[in-house]
């Protein structure tokens, strides 16, 4: 997995099975106006002048959390926090 292909949330946009079939740019790119909609999540990183959530003092916050540990986006494992404390360089 490349850390450059981290979404603001941690998704790896490199294995998203939503990507090509979407025509998806990645929140990065798209500035946090997805295919689905805004994401809000997105849009706090952008309104705080942060890369990714991972840069937050609140890391991981509740919204983010219960983000990233929704069945319905497929990662009930919490791999994007895992994600972004490895970019933060933490050890997990």
């Amino acid at each position: 997995m490349s850390m450059d292909n981290l979404a603001k949330c941690g998704l790896d946009c490199g294995t998203c099975r939503f990507k090509e079939p979407c025509n998806c740019l990645g929140c990065n790119k798209a500035e946090g106006k997805m295919f689905w909609g805004e994401c809000n999540i997105a849009k706090c990183c952008i309104d705080k002048g942060a890369s990714h959530c991972g840069m937050c003092g609140k890391f991981p916050c509740e919204d983010l959390k219960a983000f990233a540990y929704d069945k319905e986006h497929g990662d009930p494992q919490g791999s994007r926090i895992i994600n972004l404390r490895r970019k933060m360089g933490e050890q997990v």
